[in-house]
């Protein structure tokens, strides 16, 4: 699917509020075109990843709670029959199995926004939408924080990173495909600021073909139920890796790290001339959004794409192949502060829009 957006308008994903009906308020009138469901993680513990993402996981008892800790029971007597239950799941769903991928589903209690989304699309219409938007946790943001029972973090450990990766790439496809039943392309977003870890050197072991084979069973997920695949990372990072992967749109924290994109310009070029998206995150998260207005953001904006073209891109295909959002999720900010960066964002996709 070509994606050519040309500064339209969408958000991360996380927002500042208990109850939907606020949030979805500030989407439908600041993003209308491209919408995305809210998560709420002010609601608690149940809009976690864990419940969010994992939930099949926990069902089927290959992570259980135990005090304030989630772990992967390995040696647990039971393990490989629950091994056994969660692959042949997983191949029913990859085989297009309605009732299986089903399992990978949001629990009710743990994704308000998205079902409050979904209610207000059915109910209303989509109106001007012409994507609706999603997103999930990543496989290393995710397989950096949960370890098994002796302690061993599950990303290194080869086993738990395949379960980690299809319950993610799985949940990512019934996402995508439950969007997409409101009769518009999904975007769905990895959000991945884990993804700073590969080239650390306290990470020597993370592989780039590991962060790419990862990534990319994720996004053949998103593609196989009809979805445009992204990233959003809010780090300066080794973008060339994003730029070699199966996606459509990078997304970054542009207001703070659009300079972590020189030294990668020669592959963002071939990125782009394959028909790749960036997503500017030009409005800062932060209070800085109080001292900026559009036109600030606009001119600092500006001010990179001039430095990228003197790096070899061409401004048109800059402009044409645009999103502009907020540099990241808004959830652990307070409201006024979330309104004031969903106006702003809106402001520069419609300058950017007029002037094209």
């Amino acid at each position: 699917m070509q994606f050519t957006p040309q500064g339209l308008a969408t958000g991360i994903g996380s927002m500042p509020f208990t109850e939907p009906g606020a949030a979805l308020r500030l989407i439908k009138e600041n993003l209308p075109v491209i919408p995305h469901w809210p998560q709420l993680p002010r609601r608690g513990g149940d809009e976690g990843f864990v419940h969010q993402f994992l939930d099949p996981l926990v069902r089927m008892g290959l992570l259980e709670k135990r005090g304030d800790k989630v772990i992967f029971p390995v040696d647990n007597p039971a393990w490989p029959d629950r091994l056994t239950e969660f692959y042949s799941t997983y191949l029913a769903a990859e085989s297009g199995d309605s009732q299986a991928l089903g399992m990978f589903a949001f629990p009710p209690a743990s994704a308000a926004g998205f079902y409050a989304f979904m209610e207000e699309m059915r109910a209303n219409g989509t109106g001007p939408a012409r994507y609706l938007k999603g997103h999930l946790a990543g496989p290393l943001t995710i397989g950096f924080q949960l370890k098994d029972e002796r302690g061993r973090l599950a990303y290194y450990e080869d086993q738990l990173r395949d379960v980690l990766v299809k319950t993610l790439a799985m949940h990512a496809r019934w996402q995508a495909a439950e969007l997409g039943k409101l009769g518009l392309p999904a975007i769905i977003f990895v959000d991945e600021p884990g993804i700073r870890v590969y080239g650390s050197s306290s990470y020597i072991t993370v592989t780039r073909e590991m962060v790419l084979n990862d990534l990319n069973a994720i996004f053949a997920a998103i593609h196989a139920a009809g979805g445009l695949a992204g990233v959003h990372s809010c780090d300066a990072i080794d973008w060339s890796v994003l730029f070699e992967a199966d996606l459509e749109i990078v997304n970054l924290d542009t207001y703070q790290f659009g300079d972590s994109l020189f030294p990668y310009a020669r592959e963002m070029k071939s990125y782009l001339e394959r028909g790749g998206v960036m997503a500017w995150g030009i409005v800062p998260t932060f209070d800085k959004a109080y001292e900026e207005d559009a036109g600030t953001l606009l001119a600092r904006l500006e001010n990179l794409w001039v430095e990228l073209t003197h790096r070899g891109m061409d401004r048109q295909v800059l402009l044409r192949q645009s999103l502009i959002t907020p540099a990241c999720g808004t959830g652990l900010l307070e409201p006024e502060l979330a309104e004031r960066i969903y106006s702003l964002t809106r402001e520069i996709s419609h300058r950017i829009r007029e002037n094209k």
